[in-house]
């Protein structure tokens, strides 16, 4: 029996596909996707600190709304201070609950892209309607800001069948949500494609630190390994490499040193085929040259 494969994509191994180059030249993309998250307190859903004894879990709520309240504000002082872009993976809610957060983003010149309305819930559970809603509601509060969002991230990662189509409809031009591949890949829908951005789940320190139980040294290695594997290859292909961060965790007073570190070292080598820069600006690059897999 053949196993079900996903139908938006077909297989094609990375040593087996065009070559080209980013803008000026460069062979490595480097993009951070800082998640801006809301919450909803006395329930839904949220990574943990500790096991929740009850509701309402005043100790795993406090610790992630901690990330609003300043472990952002420590990572912007950061980011401001290297000069490094970033795409804002900004929570709907985060507008209403946290006031001059999302604007924060948008005056340091950040690329804003849509994750949905809160952490709290998994999209991928609603009916086709009332995902199209939850969409549409997204789009709209974060348009507010100034600039429509072209590109998605779901909440928990959570997809339905109908979400690809549903964003294509909608006016979004890539996602976030695939992390199966190293290079930008075109997914089918219903009315067209929508390009598929490769957003970190290895690099990420949900699953690094809370997940597994690591801690900011060995996530910050896990960049240094990563990007100098990737720079070992890409004069064979182009590539994509996507950080993620949560303010909650690499926020915290403790980790932003080692974080610091390794993007000091590797900002100030100035390495020629890296460009640093945002999902938004990939896409726009792939889109406009018709690259991608």
């Amino acid at each position: 029996m053949t196993v079900s494969t996903p139908p938006r994509y077909a297989y094609r191994a990375i040593t087996d596909r065009p070559d080209y180059n980013w803008p000026g030249g460069k062979r490595l993309a480097i993009w951070f996707g800082i998640n801006y998250e809301v919450f909803e307190f006395g329930g839904g859903m949220g990574a943990e600190l500790a096991p929740a004894k009850n509701q309402p879990d005043v100790m795993n709520y406090a610790w992630r709304d901690y990330g609003n309240r300043v472990g952002a504000w420590r990572l912007f002082d950061l980011f401001d201070r290297l000069k490094l872009p970033a795409t804002a993976l900004v929570n709907a809610d985060v507008v209403h609950t946290c006031p001059g957060l999302a604007e924060a983003c948008v005056a340091r010149g950040y690329e804003i892209a849509a994750h949905g309305e809160s952490n709290a819930a998994a999209q991928g559970e609603l009916s086709r309607e009332e995902e199209a809603a939850v969409i549409a509601r997204t789009t709209d509060t974060l348009a507010a800001l100034g600039t429509r969002p072209t590109g998605w991230l779901g909440p928990w990662i959570s997809e339905s069948h109908d979400t690809p189509d549903l964003l294509h409809q909608a006016g979004y031009r890539y996602l976030l949500d695939w992390a199966h591949d190293d290079q930008p890949t075109w997914l089918s829908t219903e009315s067209g494609r929508i390009l598929s951005i490769p957003y970190a789940q290895e690099i990420n320190d949900i699953p690094a630190i809370v997940a597994r139980n690591g801690e900011a040294a060995g996530f910050a290695q896990m960049i240094e390994d990563a990007v100098t594997q990737l720079l070992s290859e890409c004069d064979r292909r182009p590539l994509v490499l996507g950080i993620a961060l949560h303010p909650y965790l690499m926020g915290q007073a403790h980790r932003v040193p080692p974080l610091a570190r390794v993007l000091e070292r590797l900002r100030d080598a100035d390495d020629p085929r890296i460009w640093w820069t945002t999902a938004g600006a990939i896409a726009d690059h792939v889109i406009a040259h018709d690259l991608g897999v």
